[in-house]
């Protein structure tokens, strides 16, 4: 048996194994520590074939899994590599080609509803296929500039031979998936690793100055890492359910400079939680609300394929709760920032409808936040007041 034949045998017994109980990487470190024997170089090509199965969605999940492997590493790999020349020589000179230049050479047909099943629970605005074709992509790496460091930032990256696009806004970054930004980088005061998607949500914020704010389901803290950066002088709560993930939060805050900030864990669910704020009021709150995380699929594409419809119900039952329990808390004439990582109208637009509906809140701006033109999550966030 090859190298390359092997690589697809145990890419194969990985899927065979997985579950989808935990996050991929997670299930792939446990594999290879099973495995010790397997150098970087199997490592990187077995989890880069495994990636690329997921990648396909759930199109001919019928197949039998080496063929289904060889399709995903042809369809979502745009440089001619040694497995394709091993196994697939044909494919493998039609790598650079258009989609539909491989799909007609492997005489196959790949509707976008094949790969992603759910087009109809889409948020309006969202492009059907642009959005299910760029899931056969890794969506690049994205750092947000700080403290007026581009130039500093840029130079490094040239240094060390990393071509990196900055956006107009001059703060936003994209760079090659892979890239060691913190070694790069190693002064992290310099920048936050954030989306560009993440990072646009920003421009509904507009804080005044010594406004007060609530990150309520702030989780690694990136949303009021930007705020701060935008007003330092805003008076900041944050707040997570997870006691661990506030401690993360703080460890990043230190690293990026941020003081003068309250943290808390606080359960929005939970029946006695308006109590426990003492009937404080906020200029602004971020609801950043836990959702299914389809518009980061890209990334995590095994999350598409164990997921259930069902489950988007599920979201949008615990994101009502959520906001009923927040809305109170608003000023009147603040702001509430609704935010999520989805993809689904029931998550987005059906959840700012019911706010409207329980509340003197009216939608201000915002939208849907595509990231499939640019390599980028998709989002949802709108600023209500």
């Amino acid at each position: 048996m090859t190298r390359w034949e092997n690589y697809l045998a145990s890419a194969a017994k990985i899927i065979d194994t997985y579950s989808g109980s935990l996050p991929l990487h997670h299930f792939l470190k446990a594999f290879f520590k099973e495995h010790p024997y397997m150098g970087s170089r199997d490592r990187r090509w077995i989890s880069q074939l495994v990636y690329h199965y997921f990648r396909l969605g759930h199109w001919e999940r019928g197949l039998p899994v080496q063929e289904r492997l060889l399709a995903g590493a042809f369809l979502c790999e745009s440089v001619p590599n040694d497995l394709l020349a091993a196994l697939k020589p044909d494919w493998n000179e039609q790598v650079q080609a258009p989609l539909a230049d491989k799909l007609l050479l492997m005489g196959i047909t790949l509707a976008p509803q094949s790969i992603f099943p759910f087009l109809s629970d889409l948020s309006a605005g969202i492009d059907t296929n642009a959005y299910a074709y760029t899931l056969l992509k890794q969506p690049r790496l994205f750092i947000r500039v700080r403290n007026n460091k581009l130039d500093k930032v840029l130079q490094l990256l040239e240094k060390a031979g990393v071509a990196g696009e900055v956006f107009a806004n001059k703060t936003t970054v994209a760079l090659p998936n892979g890239t060691k930004i913190e070694t790069i980088v190693p002064e992290k005061s310099w920048y936050e690793v954030q989306d560009a998607s993440s990072q646009q949500t920003g421009t509904l914020f507009m804080p005044g100055k010594q406004t007060q704010w609530w990150d309520c389901c702030a989780a690694s803290g990136g949303k009021s890492i930007l705020l701060k950066d935008q007003q330092p002088d805003v008076q900041l709560l944050v707040t997570d359910v997870r006691r661990s993930i506030l401690e993360n939060l703080q460890q990043r805050f230190s690293a990026a400079g941020v003081r003068h900030y309250e943290a808390r864990v606080a359960d929005l669910t939970a029946p006695n939680f308006a109590a426990s704020m003492n009937n404080r009021q906020f200029d602004g709150v971020i609801l950043d609300a836990p959702c299914s995380g389809s518009g980061t699929w890209g990334r995590t594409p095994e999350s598409l394929a164990f997921f259930k419809r069902e489950e988007i119900d599920k979201y949008q039952s615990l994101q009502k709760r959520i906001a009923h329990n927040v809305i109170p808390f608003v000023k009147k004439g603040g702001a509430l920032i609704y935010i999520t990582c989805s993809v689904f109208k029931q998550e987005n637009e059906e959840v700012v409808q019911y706010i409207e509906d329980n509340s003197d809140l009216r939608r201000q701006e915002g939208g849907v936040i595509a990231g499939y033109d640019k390599g980028a999550d998709t989002m949802y966030a709108v600023r209500l007041s």
